[in-house]
């Protein structure tokens, strides 16, 4: 079975210095594959060239079964793209954007109107179609963009930070939006900087850092490599973290201390294991 994206020894270099170092991977159709890395990591230049906005260096990739350097155009008809700036023309109507972008990718009427129909319902805009897309918020703005990446039924979906910015409850809803196409059978790729959305929305993670791929799995393969418990003693305004197999590990080890002051344990989760891989919070 082909996969959805390959990545197979890929650099991308500016100035002799490679921000992307050797990285491979694979996402499998209908996947839900998270991209983590602190800034800097070379997670947004892996988008670029996934989306065919920048030429790998060296080593080869492939979207979609198409090679992104010599079939451009067919990986383009394949994926949409949710980037995190806000790219919608705020001068068109939530409509005319949507008309805009089905034009581009030569959709027919009648079936374009019918597409733009069922999109905006699908993210809940039906009711602003008219309406211009400076007067819509945040969470509508990066809903209407969601609208749009879809209108040409991409197989694959790349987010890049797409709920970066936003309140709380948008986020959850973005998250709804994004879980229920992944349940139809969408493959995925997402960087964001907010751990509990990988946990809640990834199948696997991929964490990178300096450009190259540090670790790889799901949540629970990471929790098993790395340690499921974690023993957290505070030394003055830091605290110190050590991974044990287990929490009944860790609660073991801590019973043996004989000052417990400023000590605790409580299960591992995926930033603990994400300061560990880098030494660095996501900010």
């Amino acid at each position: 079975m082909v996969a959805a994206v390959s990545l197979q020894n890929v650099y991308k270099v500016y100035n002799k210095v490679p921000v992307v170092d050797g990285l491979s991977f694979e996402i499998q159709a209908g996947e839900m594959f998270g991209l983590l890395g602190p800034n800097g990591a070379g997670k947004s230049t892996t988008i670029r060239m996934l989306t065919t906005l920048t030429k790998p260096s060296e080593g080869r990739i492939q979207v979609a079964g198409f090679d992104v350097d010599h079939q451009r155009s067919l990986v383009k008809s394949h994926i949409g793209v949710v980037l995190q700036q806000i790219s919608i023309d705020s001068d068109l109507t939530v409509w005319e954007n949507m008309e805009y972008h089905g034009r581009l990718h030569h959709i027919p009427n009648p079936q374009r109107q019918k597409d733009i129909d069922q999109a905006l319902e699908y993210v809940e805009l039906s009711d602003r179609r008219n309406d211009p897309a400076k007067t819509l918020s945040g969470g509508m703005k990066r809903r209407l963009q969601i609208a749009r990446a879809l209108l040409h039924k991409p197989e694959i979906l790349f987010l890049d930070e797409p709920t970066v910015g936003l309140d709380p409850q948008t986020r959850r809803r973005l998250w709804e939006i994004i879980r229920k196409l992944n349940q139809q059978g969408m493959t995925m790729l997402l960087t964001t900087h907010y751990m509990d959305e990988v946990e809640y929305l990834c199948d696997r993670i991929g964490i990178m850092d300096a450009g190259k791929l540090i670790s790889l799995g799901t949540l629970e393969e990471l929790r098993q490599q790395y340690g499921k418990g974690i023993l957290m003693k505070q030394t003055g305004e830091h605290w110190d973290y050590k991974f044990f197999p287990t929490v009944e590990d860790a609660n073991q080890y801590l019973e043996q201390l004989p000052d417990k002051t400023g000590t605790m344990t409580r299960p591992s989760n995926l930033e603990d294991i994400f300061v560990e891989l880098t030494g660095r919070n996501l900010d």
